[in-house]
Order: structure tokens, then sequence, then C-alpha cells
């Protein structure tokens, strides 16, 4: 999934009159922090203060980190992983059941017990391996190495870890949509680091705009590159990309951080990212990995599948190099794909 960089955390508080269906409505927007990257909220609520909201937003952060965060060593996540508890709550469960369907429908190569692969390769935190043993990695992925009976977690291998990143964050903005939604808000925009959850209309009264990057390498310019721009007044949006985490070998090899658990290698491909809107950012965000994975053709493929279940998806490839380097930030230095019912939604 993507990251962006913090420049500056602050609340803005901010009122503008909509005229939509006959009515007037106050919109309320708090930016700030939250899951360690950029938080945005633009919505209609009723009866709570930017400020009132900021702080179950961060109630919410709280809950989410300590449930499902990799990084922090007291989570319930980080605790299933040392086998300090076999203990399984709301949010990992469901996870763990999101997690079983795009994994069926992935063949195999999106797989939340990736975790030691994505360590030996260098990212969650840990230093690369000089050279990973992926073979003896390989032994103890798989989804099939873990049971969740009677709310507890049983694993066919001690060794076995599990990494939700490619769905939290989509998760959490679901969660985050609700709560904006339990103040009243019929209209909003919720968005953390990239992945975004709307509904309505925006203070103008039309749907809501949604850039989506331009993926050459190293691009952390939050929203200054834009390749699209997608108008959406109801669903989930997600972009994964490998052109903001990885690193390159000194023989020149293209290292990213989507893992391809079949292989236990770098799934690198001419496709650079891929953005996915469906009915819900928990689903878009595991999506968009589970494209990233299976590379540029079989991607195609499997979007074309998936039109009928309601996903539209808008992938971006590299035109000269397979290894995704490009020679400058220019949209026409890319080749693109879309589902034919996102093509009326995109605007350049």
């Amino acid at each position: 999934m993507t990251e962006k960089l913090i420049r500056k955390v602050w609340i803005a508080v901010s009122a503008a009159i909509l005229w939509g269906c006959g009515d007037a409505s106050s919109y309320t927007a708090v930016d700030g922090v939250m899951l360690g990257t950029t938080l945005h909220i633009t919505a209609d609520v009723q009866g709570v203060s930017a400020q009132e909201l900021y702080a179950a937003a961060m109630e919410l952060d709280r809950e989410a980190k300590a449930s499902m965060s990799i990084f922090d060593p007291g989570s319930l996540l980080s605790r299933l992983n040392r086998n300090e508890t076999d203990s399984v709550d709301r949010h990992i469960a469901f996870h763990l059941h999101l997690a079983d369907s795009i994994g069926a429908l992935s063949g195999g190569r999106y797989d939340v017990t990736v975790k030691p692969l994505v360590e030996a390769w260098g990212f969650a935190g840990r230093q690369a391996e000089r050279h990973p043993d992926v073979d003896s990695i390989l032994a103890f992925v798989g989804r099939e190495k873990v049971r969740v009976e009677e709310g507890r977690l049983g694993k066919a291998d001690p060794r076995v870890q599990l990494d939700f990143n490619s769905i939290a964050k989509g998760y959490t903005v679901d969660l985050l949509a609700r709560l904006v939604e339990s103040f009243g808000a019929r209209n909003y925009i919720v968005d953390i680091g990239g992945e975004v959850r709307c509904k309505g209309v925006n203070r103008q009264g039309d749907p809501w705009r949604i850039g989506i990057e331009t993926p050459f390498d190293g691009n952390m310019s939050d929203g200054e590159y834009v390749q699209k721009r997608i108008r959406l007044t109801d669903g989930g949006l997600a972009t994964s990309g490998n052109y903001r985490r990885f690193y390159y070998t000194p023989d020149g090899r293209k290292i990213a951080h989507t893992i391809d658990p079949v292989t236990g290698r770098s799934a690198v491909s001419r496709l650079l990212s891929a953005t996915v809107f469906c009915d819900n950012a928990a689903r878009a965000d595991a999506l968009g990995t589970m494209f990233m994975s299976l590379g540029s053709e079989r991607a195609v493929a499997k979007a074309r599948e998936l039109e009928s279940e309601g996903v539209m998806a808008y992938f971006i490839f590299a035109t000269e190099k397979a290894d995704g380097r490009q020679r400058d930030e220019s949209p026409d230095d890319y080749e693109t794909w879309a589902s034919p019912a996102l093509e009326k939604l995109l605007k350049r």
C-alpha cells in the first residue's frame, strides 16, 4: 500500500454553503495525522465541532494501532506474531476473512502471512538481508498455515507471522466513514494517506474529485504530480504502487515492497500503480496490492473478471523499462488501462 510525507500537523475548520436538493449544509474540515500518515476529513457533520471530530478520529487511531500495527510491539498483532497470545479481536478477524477472499481471487499471489519475506527484503522496519534465503522462508508462508476457531488463532508453524498493511489503512478509512456518518454526515470524504471513502457531493454540489498520482520513482509530493482525476460520489478508492518504497541492488535490480508470496521475491513488472474503486476502501486496498503482485498482464485479466462485481481499476504502466524507472514525471511517459465503467469517471 502507499505512504505520505508529513510536512505539518494542523487542524483546520472551515464552513461553506452547499446548495443541493434545496438544502444548505455546513461542511467541516479536519486535517492531521492518522496511522502515521496524512488525515483529511471534509463532511457535513451535525452538532459536532472540528475539535470533537478530530478527538474521535484520534481515539479510532489509537484503537486501530493497538490492534493491527506491526510497528507497535505492544499491539495485538505483534503479540500474535510473537506467539504471546492467541486471542483475536474483531479487527483481526475481519482482516483474515477479507484476506481469504482476496487470496482466493489471486491464485495465491495475495497472502497476509508474507511478513517474514517482507522483512527479509528490507521492509517492515527491518534491514534487508544480503542474500535472503527465500526457499527456507517460504516453508512457513501460506494462509493455509493459519486458522481461527472460536476467537483463537492457531498456527501450523510458530514462525508464521501476519502483516495487514495491505488492508489496515483502507479498513480504518471505512471505520472513519462510519464515524462521520454517526455524526449525521450525508456528504463526506475521508482520506488516510491516499486511501479514500466518499459519499454524496462536495461543497459545490459536484462529485468529489480525487487525484491519481504520477508513479515516477520517489514521488513523495503528496498530490503535486497527478496523472488523472476521478469523480466519485460513493465508495472506496485505494492506490498501490512500487514507486515510493523501493531500493536498487548494486547490480541495478529494483526491489519494491510488494512481495509475491508464490516466488518469495519482489513483484516488479511494468505495472507501476494500481488504483481500485469499489464499495469499500478495505477491499480496494487489498485488491490494489493483489494487482501489483499479479503483474501487468494478469492484473488486467483479473480486473476484467471483477468488473461484474462492481470493481473498477486504473493501471499505470512503464513504457520503456520493466523495472519501473522513468525519464520524468510527464503523464505522456506512461501507458494506462482503465475498466470501461471507470473511463467516464476519469478527468484529466
